[in-house]
Parts: structure tokens; C-alpha cells; sequence
């Protein structure tokens, strides 16, 4: 059975930082595409930056020069470090991974982790 586990949010003030993590736990057998999604009250899920297994990423236009996406292969984890932050930041933020476990290639999805950025 695969978990993706977040953790790492908080209330931050504006100007603050925090980092995410997501560790990605079971029976995996690769880790292709890794990223980070958010979704604030009343609006649609958004993603903010994903990393291929080979370090490429992409970011939100939102977030360019501001949150950093990477991850660490032998854990099976990624993070996010998200510094300037602003009250626009504030949403669940959930991991999702495109992994093979089982002989399966699915996309899963963690339970999110809430990140509050307020003064």
C-alpha cells in the first residue's frame, strides 16, 4: 500500500519561509514525476512546482524565484522550500506522485498540509 505523508505547514508571516516535505512510503518500485499542488477556499486546485526523477522542474508563474521544488531519490521524498511568502500563499498543499508500485503506474495523492500566511 503507498502513503504519501506531508508535513512542514504552518502559520508563517508574510516575508516568512517554510519547507514542505512529502515521503512516499510502500511497495515502490520508481518514482517518475513528484510535485506540489495547492488549493485555496473556493478555488480550484493549482500546481506549483513538479521535478522529474532526473531534477527537471517546473514552477507556477506565481511562485517562480520564490519556492524551490526538489527531492531526494533514496528516500523517496520531495520538498518544497517556499520563502517570500505571501498571504496569496495560504491553501492545503498536497504532494502527488506519479509512481510504479505493484506492476502499476498510477498518480497518488497525499492528504495535505495546511499553510496559513498571515500577520
Amino acid at each position: 500500500q503507498v502513503q504519501l505523508v506531508e508535513s512542514g505547514g504552518a502559520l508563517a508571516q508574510p516575508g516568512g519561509s517554510l519547507r514542505l516535505s512529502c515521503a512516499a512510503s510502500g511497495n515502490i518500485f520508481s518514482i517518475a514525476t513528484m510535485g506540489w499542488y495547492r488549493q485555496a477556499p473556493g478555488k480550484q486546485r493549482e500546481m506549483v512546482a513538479s521535478i522529474t526523477s532526473g531534477g527537471d522542474t517546473n514552477y507556477a508563474d506565481s511562485v517562480k524565484g520564490r519556492f524551490t521544488i526538489s527531492r531526494d531519490n533514496g528516500k523517496n521524498t520531495a520538498y518544497l522550500q517556499m520563502n517570500s511568502l505571501k498571504p496569496d500563499d495560504t491553501a492545503v498543499y498536497y504532494c502527488n506522485a506519479a509512481l510504479t508500485a505493484a506492476w502499476l503506474k498510477r498518480t497518488y495523492w497525499g492528504q495535505g498540509t495546511q499553510v496559513t500566511v498571515s500577520s
